[in-house]
């Protein structure tokens, strides 16, 4: 073979490598959109809408990109097929800085053991939490990024109790009654066969943060990652049961979040 020849190998083989990483964890950093764009198209009933948060000032930023684009692009379809909610196929990216945030009843905010907010960010994120937004956090592992969520979440509510859901809440049970809630593991466990990501993150955790009337604001998956199970939907290797709970589960939040 010769040199030439070497080198166009070398270089279809990089790309096809690169490919398959972003397939499993989507996009970060550079890669990812720019938030709070227009939206292209007839807005719906609803649109995935994602948070594009700063870094924490102790990690850089881009890691709200996790799983972008499949994540929303599989999980909004199931949205459509499971309800009779009418969805925009295309997610949205936005920032706590856009007016356009309070257009949004559902956000999704992914890693954020990496998150942070400045006092104006933090403010808006209140704001639109008070006035009925509804906000599930995903995908984060361990007791660093706990620590690290939990400063970000209190510049937003510096004295909210964050709660455990317990396994019978009423939010497991429309439109889907979830038996037993199970760990969903990220995409390591198509090669380890482990659930967890973290050696201090083998326990998953279902938490909640309630508005002065009851209703929950917040819903936490710690050590879960239930956006691999909606990205992974279309992959023979990652187990069926773990996708079928990450969209029973979300959608459960889904409902709760528009109707509460």
């Amino acid at each position: 073979m010769g040199r030439r020849m070497r080198l166009i190998v070398a270089v279809v083989t990089l790309i096809a490598l690169s490919g398959a990483v972003f397939a499993q964890r989507g996009f970060r950093g550079r890669f990812a959109p720019d938030p709070d764009q227009p939206l292209v198209g007839e807005p719906k009933e609803w649109t995935f809408a994602r948070l594009a948060y700063d870094g924490s000032g102790r990690r850089g930023g881009g890691s709200w990109a996790t799983d972008y684009p499949r994540a929303e692009y599989h999980f909004s379809q199931a949205v459509e097929r499971l309800t009779r909610i009418d969805v925009y196929a295309d997610g949205h990216v936005l920032s706590p800085n856009t007016d356009d945030l309070f257009d949004y009843p559902w956000l999704y905010a992914v890693e954020v053991g990496y998150w942070g907010f400045s006092d104006s960010q933090a403010s808006r994120m209140r704001e639109y939490l008070l006035r009925g937004g509804f906000l599930m956090v995903d995908d984060f592992h361990g007791q660093d990024e706990w620590q690290i969520f939990m400063e970000g979440m209190r510049t937003i509510f510096p004295d909210r109790p964050v709660e455990d859901i317990p396994a019978e809440d009423p939010i497991y049970s429309q439109p889907y009654e979830i038996g037993e809630r199970i760990q969903v593991p990220g995409p390591g466990y198509m090669e380890s066969g482990l659930l967890y990501e973290r050696y201090d993150g083998v326990t998953p955790h279902w938490r909640g943060i309630r508005d002065d009337e009851g209703r929950w604001m917040v819903l936490i998956s710690h050590n879960i990652d239930y956006g691999e199970g909606w990205e992974q939907a279309d992959n023979p290797a990652y187990p069926q049961p773990f996708t079928r709970q990450a969209y029973e589960v979300a959608v459960d939040y889904l409902i709760y979040g528009m109707t509460h």
